[in-house]
């Protein structure tokens, strides 16, 4: 027997793109007059979302391109840019050592996101269409961008990008994260899409359907749970190397549930040469 054939799921919609020849693009500033914010046709497929917690054991990240994991965070408040940089980063970095094995770790960003049009500054909603956030393109890119004169001799080796989401207020009930199992993806299913800033223009993959697509959510997260992520591995010797992902409306959510609140840290796994 499948060894999920026994996990509950819900059917929700989630939003592919619509593959149309275009390049697609999203700005991440106001865009000229006449252009618009973004190009690109999604059109909603309802899928089963899997409980991926029946089966966290068998679960990893050179496998699935995800996992989930317990990590209990010194961080009390993580609006506090001081705080999440000063403490949060660096616990980040030791825990994805400690997960990977990776010689060196580098935490280079972080979003907080809440699920409400009432945000201040610097808060985002959560991303409701399905994506990686690097390519075969943009993930040594952003090392070069990151590291400087570093970054030759990295490259050199394996690295990964992982990223970590976080609950940071629990449960979450509204608009939890789907995740796609890298076992089921093929790459045809990746498009090349623009992230238009004012200073460049970066590169992520947007995703087609594919009805092999076998997608998990893990319900009711806390703030003591982590979702790593692979959003890109430079080995391709048949490990995971993306994690297409999506927040996503749960159809078991109830009218009164809390929006959603995170914190999704972005990092770099430096591997040592075999």
């Amino acid at each position: 027997m499948d060894s999920t054939s026994q996990v509950s799921q819900v059917n929700a919609p989630l939003n592919y793109l619509v593959r149309t020849g275009d390049r697609p693009y999203s700005y991440q500033y106001e865009p000229p007059p006449g252009v618009p914010m973004r190009h690109g046709q999604y059109v909603a497929q309802t899928v089963p979302v899997r409980d991926g917690r029946p089966i966290l054991d068998t679960l990893s990240l050179d496998r699935n391109g995800f996992e989930l994991r317990t990590h209990l965070s010194g961080v009390t408040d993580f609006r506090d840019d001081n705080a999440v940089r000063g403490a949060y980063y660096p616990e980040i970095e030791q825990l994805v050592k400690d997960a990977t094995g990776a010689a060196r770790v580098l935490v280079f960003d972080h979003n907080v996101r809440l699920g409400t049009a009432d945000r201040p500054d610097g808060i985002r909603e959560p991303v409701k269409r399905v994506h990686n956030d690097y390519t075969e393109t943009s993930g040594p890119q952003r090392v070069r961008d990151l590291l400087g004169e570093e970054a030759e001799a990295l490259l050199k080796h394996r690295y990964a990008f992982i990223n970590v989401w976080r609950p940071i207020r629990e449960p979450v009930l509204a608009a939890p994260l789907a995740v796609c199992d890298a076992q089921t993806i093929v790459p045809e299913d990746f498009i090349a899409s623009d992230l238009r800033y004012r200073d460049r223009t970066g590169e992520t993959y947007a995703v087609a359907y594919n009805p092999r697509h076998r997608w998990y959510y893990f319900p009711k997260m806390r703030r003591s749970e982590v979702l790593f992520l692979k959003c890109f591995d430079s080995a391709s010797d048949g490990r995971a190397r993306y994690t297409a992902h999506t927040a996503f409306e749960d159809p078991t959510t109830t009218p009164d549930a809390p929006p959603r609140e995170s914190i999704e840290t972005r990092t770099i796994a430096f591997f040592a040469p075999d």
